[in-house]
């Protein structure tokens, strides 16, 4: 039953963040309690999101601008639901983690997703997309590495640039229309700031060549953090897109182009933390080219696809860092034979990864396939192509390489030290997996709360033709595979992409900045040392002689005339009587005649 009381989602999420510094160390410990106060949060969200009647709540009047916290549409409610649901499944995963600082870091960056997915205006999406940015770097620094501090710090860099973006264009938007609306911008009315606003926003979504900080920062995160790396950042991104910009066709060109490039990436990598991040990159440019198509069909697979991602990746998330929680490495040439000693893991990875390759029965088959269906159908070919090759390196590279060299790759058994993993962890997979299968068995589970209305485009994803077409595109990229085996080895080379530009560019901007400076400061130390210096010693030697001549004659004067005085007293009491009467009649006559005289 439906409330028109809306208990804002992020609200639970930055108490805790609030709360969780003030509780002694000794409650902390428990891991019952300490994780029944990090479940709140997120049960708290689910019934306020579930119960809620769509409407505008939480205006807030300040400084003449009227902030709406509480936008509640079906676009908002189906984003708000499964950020919800996948906050909850990370808390679960994650509740053995002791460090408070992940449970500050990680309610301050889902707040922040949160409250952009329910903000009714940009200044408000701002606010909030700044928390994220906030809390997510802080959640990359919490695996306490030095390559995540470097990665934090760069991850910080490109997300404060997109900030930037996004805050020049609504700060020009206000200037030319007076308004910080957020609602749907026509492609042929878009403006200028539009254009920064819509920069901003793909930084966010890792739209190709803006991605670089995605397989950057996500593989270094700590195993619990990465869960909810993966599903807020880009999936904030797809939202405001779909919010503000859907139908614009550079957006349907760049997600296709996202879709290709990263499992291109992805095939050729080795960490498979970093075969996963670039597959958010292909993934979310499903979605992206989805939005830039903007009919209803692509709409809604879209935002079906962000949905399905967001659970069925943080699945895959959770399956690698469950490998790198045990046995210490997410590097695929340093792995194998893990499927005798971890085969409830790899039980729950393949779940997630059949899921994003679009199998029949998992949840990525009915999201997918409406994308590549509504790009057909609106006679976009080359798009519709571009995401069904994307398809086949999907299935190569997550479905088959990964869990082939992580838990096989040619061994028997692993013989390093593996690790036990948490009870905790395996409930979080357990969770997020059998919900891969039931919106896959169950279609309706998910359509129902699509934005646009199903039956005004009548996909249906149970049809002979799209399971005997996603069967043989399944088969022929398992042959793909077998055929390339040798090629797509795991290697330990690190492949950057278009981060070697950035790094490049980062290196010439400290050159150019450092240079100038250091010259400056060469020839500040030879003048400090040439001028500075001798002036500093001529003053001192100054200050001494005034020491010695000024302020000692004074002080040592006025104490050797104190001492004398003292000396003459001294004598003068001699303890007879005769000696002081005389001395008071001498002093009495003295000052008679000095009276005399003056007067």
């Amino acid at each position: 039953m439906g409330t028109d009381m809306f208990i804002h989602p992020a609200a639970g999420f930055l108490l805790l963040a609030l709360l969780v510094p003030f509780v002694p160390e000794s409650l902390w410990k428990n891991k019952a309690l300490r994780g029944a106060l990090a479940i709140l949060p997120p049960l708290a969200a689910l019934y306020s999101i579930f119960t809620v009647e769509p409407g505008t709540y939480a205006q807030l009047h300040y400084l003449d601008q009227a902030l709406i916290f509480g936008r509640v549409d079906k676009l908002s409610i189906v984003f708000g639901q499964v950020f919800a649901i996948i906050s909850f499944i990370g808390c679960i995963y994650g509740m053995h983690v002791e460090d408070k600082g992940h449970y500050v870091c990680a309610s301050l960056y889902v707040a922040g997703g949160f409250g952009c997915v329910f903000a009714g205006d940009l200044l408000t999406v701002f606010l909030f997309w700044e928390l994220m940015s906030i809390g997510s770097t802080f959640l990359i620094w919490q695996a306490r590495t030095k390559e995540s501090v470097n990665a934090g710090f760069r991850y910080f860099l490109y997300h404060t640039v997109g900030g930037l973006f996004l805050l020049a264009g609504l700060l020009l938007k206000y200037k030319a229309t007076g308004s910080f609306a957020f609602d749907l911008v026509n492609p042929a009315d878009g403006r200028y700031y539009d254009w920064l606003i819509l920069t901003g926003f793909c930084v966010n979504a890792a739209v190709v060549p803006l991605h670089a900080w995605l397989p950057d920062a996500y593989p270094r995160a700590s195993v619990a953090g990465a869960v909810y790396m993966c599903a807020f950042t880009t999936k904030t991104a797809v939202y405001v897109l779909c919010r503000g910009f859907a139908g614009w066709e550079i957006l349907a060109v760049a997600g296709t182009c996202m879709a290709v490039y990263g499992v291109l990436y992805a095939c050729i990598e080795n960490n498979a933390r970093r075969i996963l991040s670039y597959h958010i990159v292909s993934q979310v440019g499903y979605m992206v080219a989805g939005i830039g198509i903007g009919t209803a069909m692509t709409i809604n697979g879209a935002v079906a696809h962000a949905y399905a991602h967001i659970l069925y990746k943080g699945l895959l998330f959770m399956g690698t860092g469950a490998i790198l929680y045990s046995v210490g490495t997410a590097k695929l040439d340093e792995l194998g034979g893990l499927v005798t000693k971890l085969p409830w893991v790899m039980v729950w990875y393949m779940v997630a990864a059949l899921s994003i390759s679009g199998m029949p029965l998992f949840n990525g088959f009915i999201s997918k396939t409406m994308t590549i269906a509504g790009a057909a159908e609106h006679h976009r070919t080359f798009l519709a192509l571009g995401m069904e090759i994307a398809a086949v390196g999907t299935f190569i590279s997550v479905g088959i390489k990964l869990p082939y060299f992580a838990f096989w790759g040619r061994k028997k058994e692993f013989t390093g030290e593996v690790k036990p993993l948490p009870v905790n962890m395996y409930i979080g997979m357990g969770l997020c997996g059998l919900l891969c299968i039931a919106q896959g068995v169950y279609p309706h589970m998910l359509y129902k709360y699509l934005p646009m209305a199903i039956e005004g485009h009548g996909f249906q994803p149970w049809t002979i033709d799209k399971v005997i077409n996603s069967g043989l595109l399944l088969g022929f990229s398992g042959l793909a595979f077998y055929l390339t085996r040798y090629v797509i080895t795991p290697h330990k080379a690190l492949n950057l992409d278009f981060d070697w530009f950035y790094r490049l560019i980062g290196r010439v901007t400290m050159r150019a900045i450092c240079w100038p400076a250091s010259k400056v400061d060469d020839v500040w130390t030879e003048v400090y040392r040439t001028v500075g210096l001798r002036g500093l010693i001529g003053m001192g030697r100054g200050t001494s002689w005034f020491d010695k001549k000024g302020i000692d004659t004074v002080v040592d004067g006025s104490a050797y005339t104190v001492r004398n005085l003292g000396r003459l007293g001294a004598k003068a009491q001699t303890a007879n009587l005769q000696d002081y009467l005389a001395m008071a009649a001498v002093l009495g006559l003295g000052i008679f005649a000095l009276i005399w005289y003056f007067g």
